[in-house]
């Protein structure tokens, strides 16, 4: 390991030393997880990936960059209790009580054991606020599970701030008809199998609203392996899919990729009982956004040509725009030639973060 202020390489990923992320967290958890009342903060999750890239020089000049779509902490309204807490459950204006409520949890337990208590109850709402809850889950988790669990002060901070944005935003999916022909073929034919809604337009809860049927896929998948092998190809198709459909809705269809990876980042810290049912929801989140924004056709993308994936990781963060950013971070788990494609793709079709 190296001395603090250095950066770590653990795989294609980097474990911050330095302290930077931890620094960027403390800031970020003055703010609120929301601003406008339904524009989802993605700061925690954007500078989270930085870090692990190895750009912890750039977090705070993104931050400064970012500052202006920050809104205060929210105010709490009651506290949410052990006996209660279904009351206060999906309800966006106790999020402050939700994250005051893990934030006491997890200064009293160890957090695997906060996380697989709260997981199977928070699952089945995973939909809610565009499933940007369970994606700042992921990038939490990911920083709690560095180097077996550095688990800062900060870092635990951020947890129940995810947690309780989950809990605040939490949404099931119901009514949704299973259509045959697609469970036992691959993540991509499964994909271009998702028939698209008849009426793309709207807010995400109103185009979710929309999605009646939907590919039944990995129906026959019962084992924790099984599921993560599935997870795995599931994230990887919906990362490739974003090189050829991304201009459906370049910022909405990048979820098809992020929140899958959210989940399958998350799954080593669960326990392996809940691996199966954490691949059932996430199929049907990646499966629903692609429904509600893929295009009629798809194009071709252009090749990455000899471009490192650090160097693709350059350009995602030279652009700023943090779902850019967060795509780029997925696509560089794989970091094959169409996933580096999609995050190229995301670049090019994308707004950038202004200067």
């Amino acid at each position: 390991m190296k001395t603090t202020g250095s950066t770590e390489t653990t795989g294609t990923h980097h474990t911050d030393t330095s302290g930077v992320l931890d620094e960027a967290l403390d800031r970020l958890h003055t703010t609120g997880p929301e601003r406008l009342g339904r524009l989802t903060n993605h700061a925690p999750m954007a500078v989270e990936a930085l870090a692990a890239h190895g750009q912890e020089r750039a977090v705070h000049r993104w931050l400064d960059l970012y500052a202006p779509k920050l809104e205060e902490f929210p105010s709490g309204i009651a506290p949410v209790t052990a006996a209660g807490w279904q009351e206060a459950l999906g309800d966006p204006r106790r999020a402050a009580d939700w994250i005051a409520y893990f934030g006491r949890e997890l200064s009293d337990r160890p957090w695997q054991d906060v996380l697989a208590e709260w997981w199977p109850r928070l699952l089945p709402g995973l939909y809610g606020g565009s499933s940007h809850p369970v994606i700042r889950v992921g990038h939490a988790v990911r920083t709690l599970l560095a180097d077996g669990g550095d688990t800062t002060g900060p870092r635990l901070t951020e947890l129940a701030h995810g947690l309780g944005y989950w809990a605040a935003r939490h949404r099931p999916v119901t009514g949704v008809t299973p259509l045959p022909g697609a469970d036992g073929a691959p993540a991509s034919a499964a994909l271009d199998a998702v028939p698209r809604i008849a009426e793309q337009q709207g807010s995400f809860p109103d185009r979710l609203g929309r999605v009646e049927r939907l590919p039944a896929w990995a129906g026959a998948v019962t084992g924790p392996d099984a599921a993560y092998e599935h997870l795995t190809e599931l994230v990887l198709a919906a990362t490739h899919r974003y090189a050829t459909h991304g201009h459906g809705q370049e910022t909405m269809l990048v979820h098809a990729a992020t929140a899958p990876n959210a989940v399958l980042r998350t799954l080593p810290a669960l326990p392996r009982a809940l691996w199966v049912p954490s691949l059932r929801v996430a199929w049907t989140a990646s499966a629903a956004v692609t429904a509600m924004y893929a295009p009629a056709e798809a194009v071709v993308p252009a090749a990455p040509g000899p471009l490192a994936p650090e160097e693709v990781f350059e350009r995602a963060l030279a652009h700023g725009d943090e779902h850019v950013i967060k795509l780029t971070d997925t696509a560089l788990d794989f970091s094959d030639e169409l996933s580096l494609a999609a995050a190229l793709r995301a670049v090019e079709l994308s707004e950038p973060l202004s200067r």
